[in-house]
């Protein structure tokens, strides 16, 4: 079971149901192990040490990119950004896919510039992948940080939905491949109780529950 240790302001201490059970906090949360606050009171703040880096996942359209502009107190590392760098650049009628590697260049170059650089991150991009989260992890070790993850819970009919608000959405193919990629990770921290392997930390929000969230910042 985790707890709301940690954090400041007023606590409810009524258990949550289902699968993580907790305590949960209305106001400012230092996260550390699990913490499942779907369904539940959302704390206003999510606060990390000041050198922490923070990965928000989550299926395409579930909200990423919109709620780390909105929320992020600290430097952000968004494949979006990559992106749109080259929709600007590029012939408009140029298929995504042709141009996907560039992308994906561009945006673990500058992630790893960042890493390099030092401070706090947000970084947006395949939190679902045991083998960039190992990745982060391990660097942010080798320099006295830790890493923690931020999963955005939406349902495949709501990042359809996203999708299409948005205008900009991922083929069939892909999102079938990031479905089942979300299912591990869910299906990892179900059977682990705690949070994702080589994270400090991890917070699990629904699309409500981003939305009340007001900052994610780094003051210790």
């Amino acid at each position: 079971m985790t707890t709301a240790a940690g954090t400041t302001g007023t606590t409810a201490a009524t258990p949550a149901a289902g699968p993580f059970a907790q305590r949960t906090t209305p106001d400012v949360l230092h996260p550390d192990g699990l913490h499942d606050l779907r369904g539940g009171p959302v704390p206003t703040t999510l606060r990390y040490p000041p050198q922490d880096l923070v990965v928000v996942t989550g299926l395409p359209g579930s909200g990423k990119s919109t709620l780390m502009r909105r929320t992020a107190r600290a430097r952000v590392i968004d494949s979006q950004q990559a992106r749109e760098h080259y929709e600007q650049a590029l012939p408009p009628r140029l298929p995504y896919a042709l141009y996907r590697p560039l992308v994906r260049l561009h945006h673990y170059r500058g992630l790893h510039h960042a890493l390099l650089a030092g401070g706090p991150l947000v970084v947006h991009d395949c939190g679902t992948l045991p083998w960039v989260r190992s990745r982060l992890a391990r660097t942010a070790a080798r320099q006295g940080r830790r890493l923690h993850l931020v999963v955005l819970d939406a349902s495949p009919e709501q990042a359809a939905r996203g999708q299409r608000e948005r205008g900009r959405r991922v083929s069939a193919y892909a999102f079938a491949r990031h479905r089942r990629a979300t299912a591990r990770l869910h299906a990892e921290l179900a059977a682990a109780d705690g949070p994702v392997a080589g994270c400090a930390s991890t917070v699990v929000l629904d699309q409500d529950g981003a939305l009340r969230l007001q900052a994610i910042d780094f003051g210790g």
